[in-house]
């Protein structure tokens, strides 16, 4: 999503560390190009000019740093201020208090509310919470329908609404049935409107009146730029919001609506949509979002989603197999399965450090989703024999794969030979002392030691 904007500071960055010595010109003739790339990602003008007034102001100000070049001090002052714009330190959601702990999500109609209410219990499930699913949007058709849906997929309890019944009593019914039966979260996913209305928000405030509420989060489409921020601050004028979450965060938005809300609210951003499998929300984490808009890539979150994904027992068990010279078409395809729960391999690749200079390199290797697909359609049509066996696979064999997996035998020819290349990869490295062994090179006793 900030793409655009990273590639734009990195122009900017690249052109301060060229400086030997920066003087109060250099830094503001910077500081006008970071405010023109911050204007061309869609963030408030206000919003704009005093990030780029403080980063100013502390830049010409600061004393200079023995450890740090000027350039990078600079960019460590925009990383700070970055950090404190997108809110500072993570804000997590609140559960505390009333019991059942009723959250309530607000937003227009299209901002996608009710996947979004399917997406925040799956996460709270995770954490042992027994979440119960409140429809409350008696008016756009198959709205109940779509959450009881996904309730029925995620094997969460989703309360009887009708749309004969109006919201606030439904909120009222399962508020009392949530406590009858030990649940101990309630999420409650609202009607919405084409545009901001007396009628919507009175029901909300009635809503609000009716049942304790720990939580009022304003569900955002962050496409929809600084319209996203605008509305939010009339819902937070209104209703008192107690944070955001931020929907269709992996698509081509320029990234105004992310950089701009805290600031215009004053409330947090607590969670944002990263696809739409109801696995793809995510803790919203200042620090790290502003790592990735400069380009420094985000090394904690990839580490928790492998840890989210991987499983203990299989990754000892492949790692075995690797030493052994055991890893077969089978194991290939069990992680090709791994990698895609973390998520896009675009999403993947722009956690990793330095990513972005490779992509600007000429020829640079560019993630490919329907590649990997292919490998997986192309292993999944081979036998269990032949998986766990490549070199049974002739050309007759290859024929048979190909027509099977929708691809050609060159395709074909191209995953058994990238699959034969990191086997001898792999072998080589198993070569080396101390790598992939698993064990340590023993000493020689101390009479034998040079």
């Amino acid at each position: 999503m900030f793409e655009n904007l990273t590639d734009r500071l990195e122009g900017v960055f690249k052109k301060l560390r060229g400086h030997g010595v920066l003087n109060e010109d250099n830094i503001k003739e910077a500081m006008r190009e970071v405010r023109m790339a911050l204007l061309e990602a869609d963030v408030n003008y206000r919003v704009a000019k005093d990030f780029v007034d403080t980063v100013t102001e502390k830049a010409v100000g600061r004393e200079v740093s023995q450890k740090l070049s000027p350039g990078q001090q600079v960019i460590k002052i925009v990383h700070e201020e970055l950090v404190e714009l997108l809110g500072g330190d993570t804000e997590h959601i609140r559960l505390d208090g009333h019991q059942p702990a009723a959250i309530m999500l607000a937003g227009l109609q299209g901002s996608g509310k009710t996947t979004t209410s399917g997406k925040l219990a799956a996460q709270l499930k995770k954490k042992g919470r027994k979440v119960y699913l409140v429809p409350a949007d008696v008016y756009r058709p198959a709205a109940i329908e779509q959450l009881q849906v996904l309730g029925n997929r995620l094997d969460i309890p989703v309360h009887p609404s009708t749309t004969e019944l109006s919201p606030v009593d439904i909120c009222k019914q399962a508020a009392a049935e949530a406590l009858e039966k030990n649940y101990d979260t309630l999420i409650i996913d609202t009607a919405g409107r084409l545009h901001v209305d007396e009628a919507l928000m009175d029901e909300l405030k009635q809503i609000q009146a009716a049942v304790p509420l720990s939580e009022v989060l304003f569900v955002a489409d962050s496409m929809t730029g600084q319209d996203a921020v605008t509305v939010a601050d009339k819902f937070n004028q209104d209703l008192e919001i107690s944070g955001v979450i931020l929907t269709k965060m992996e698509g081509d938005a320029r990234g105004g609506a992310a950089l701009s809300i805290k600031k215009v609210t004053g409330k947090p951003i607590k969670y944002v949509g990263m696809g739409e499998a109801l696995d793809a929300l995510e803790v919203f984490h200042p620090d790290r979002t502003a790592s990735r808009i400069l380009g420094m890539g985000d090394v904690l979150t990839l580490i928790e989603k492998a840890e989210e994904v991987v499983d203990k027992k299989k990754a000892d068990k492949i790692a075995r197999k690797l030493r052994r010279n055991e890893f077969t078409l089978e194991d290939f395809l069990d992680q090709i399965q791994q990698i895609k729960k973390m998520g896009s391999l675009e999403q993947i690749m722009d956690m990793v450090p330095g990513i972005n200079k490779l992509k600007q390199l000429k020829d640079a290797p560019q993630p490919d989703e329907k590649e990997l697909a292919k490998t997986e359609a192309i292993i999944r049509s081979m036998t269990l024999k032949e998986r766990k066996n490549h070199r049974i696979i002739d050309a007759s064999r290859r024929q048979r794969i190909a027509a099977g997996s929708g691809t050609s035998v060159a395709e074909v020819n191209r995953v058994l030979k990238s699959y034969s290349a990191m086997l001898k990869m792999l072998k080589k490295m198993r070569g080396k002392p101390g790598v992939m062994s698993g064990k340590k090179r023993r000493k020689a006793p101390k009479g034998m030691r040079r």
